[in-house]
């Protein structure tokens, strides 16, 4: 069903319609005509979303070209040929296939019973912005493989028991991890919000495995070197234009254009308190994104996520004092890590995006969409806080609320639906 609904998506979806597809197909395009697969970022320009030939227009994007030089050389020519965006979007669809199926192979790994399976799984294939982006040429279709995939590594590592030894659970513990590092540099080399996320998540997991002494020391240098590869592209990055996030030319015009065409560039600055309520409301909001107003019914439906979020407080909080008195799980393990990176992201995301309101009075960086590579971490933090209910009859109650919550949502949310 997800890859139907994606392919459907790709075959319909407007490339002028959101996630900046027609900026991520221009940076293709670029490297299959140039042959530079590591192109100077200031040279690319931007297709005609009709005839998609190049443009005088500059391109935006600042992202690593890892992904984008894979579509070029596994898809179909772009410039001046419309007709191949399909293709591209379809290898799209297949990236984040295979980051959805290890998720559920999470799901399966965690051995749950069947509802608390579908409290894990439905909710992810009700994220309202994740078949859209699957069926298009979006970088964070990679970021979300790679997530899913560390977390999947992630999750087995803690459950093996001691990866140091040399018996058949120890190579097995030593795969894992090699799982879970591989996943976070593919999520990494696909931007830096997937170095960010999924490098906070296993760092904390390996943490916990030093606390618990369940690791060896060539495990960690081993580990160590991933994190260096992981963010090599960032690395380059700053030693070619003196930062992680290239400001270019193009970006900071695309910041200012915006900020005056949309009347925030002469408004008054918000303070960080309120620039902080400001984004994490819209943050919020644009869990279901929409061009045009919602209605009265539609932003009622806002609590649903709401109070999706509650429970995700409330089961990280119940794996904290499960940890804290050593009666963790690996569940209570992976949320916690889980959210340990959430956090960090978020407070650098709202950080960075402060700086950039300063400066041009840009308004929209609240992208939930950012967060797909742990987006699992919402479902399996519900799990958490429904291992705690005993009551029968009150555990029921909240499996309906996790399951139907988020499908009642994805159809009556908002225009996605």
């Amino acid at each position: 069903m997800f890859v139907l609904s994606a392919a459907v998506s790709a075959e319909r979806k407007d490339i002028t319609q959101g996630f900046d597809e027609v900026a991520h197909a221009s940076y293709v395009a670029h490297i299959q005509a140039s042959g530079d697969a590591w192109p100077e970022l200031n040279e690319m320009r931007m297709l005609d979303p009709r005839s998609f030939r190049f443009t005088a227009t500059a391109n935006y994007l600042n992202h690593p070209p890892l992904y984008y030089a894979l579509l070029a050389a596994i898809g179909p020519k772009l410039e001046g040929r419309p007709q191949a965006l399909v293709a591209h979007r379809l290898l799209d669809v297949v990236i984040a296939a295979l980051g959805f199926a290890a998720l559920l192979g999470l799901g399966l790994a965690a051995r749950l019973p069947r509802y608390e399976f579908y409290a894990f799984a439905v909710p992810l294939a009700c994220i309202p912005v994740l078949v859209p982006i699957a069926g298009a040429i979006n970088n964070d279709n990679l970021a979300f493989l790679g997530g899913a995939v560390s977390m999947l590594g992630a999750w087995q590592l803690v459950a093996s028991p001691l990866p140091f030894l040399p018996s058949m659970p120890g190579r097995m513990g030593r795969f894992w991890l090699a799982v879970a590092l591989a996943g976070m540099i593919v999520a990494s080399f696909a931007k830096l919000t997937g170095l960010l996320l999924t490098g906070a998540m296993v760092g904390a997991v390996i943490t916990y495995l030093i606390w618990r002494r369940r690791i060896a020391w060539p495990l960690l240098i081993a580990a160590a070197f991933a994190f260096v590869v992981a963010a090599a592209p960032y690395i380059i990055f700053y030693a070619q234009y003196g930062s992680p996030t290239p400001q270019t030319p193009a970006q900071v015009a695309l910041l200012a254009d915006g900020a005056r065409a949309a009347g925030w560039a002469d408004l008054p600055r918000k303070s960080f308190a309120g620039y902080l309520g400001y984004f994490v409301t819209a943050f919020v909001a644009d869990w279901m994104p929409a061009l045009d107003d919602r209605s009265v019914f539609q932003y009622a439906m806002l609590a649903i996520p709401l109070s999706a979020l509650a429970c995700v407080f409330a089961g990280v909080a119940l794996s904290l004092r499960r940890l804290w008195r050593r009666q963790e799980s690996t569940l209570d393990v992976v949320v916690i890590a889980g959210t340990i990176a959430l956090a960090a992201t978020f407070a650098v995301h709202v950080i960075y995006s402060y700086g950039r309101h300063l400066s041009t009075g840009w308004l929209m960086d609240a992208y939930p969409r950012y967060y797909l590579p742990l987006a699992a971490i919402v479902p399996l933090a519900g799990l958490s806080l429904l291992a705690a209910v005993e009551a029968p009859r009150q555990h029921a109650v909240l499996l309906i609320v996790l399951i139907a919550g988020p499908a009642i949502f994805r159809v009556f949310g908002g225009p996605l639906g």
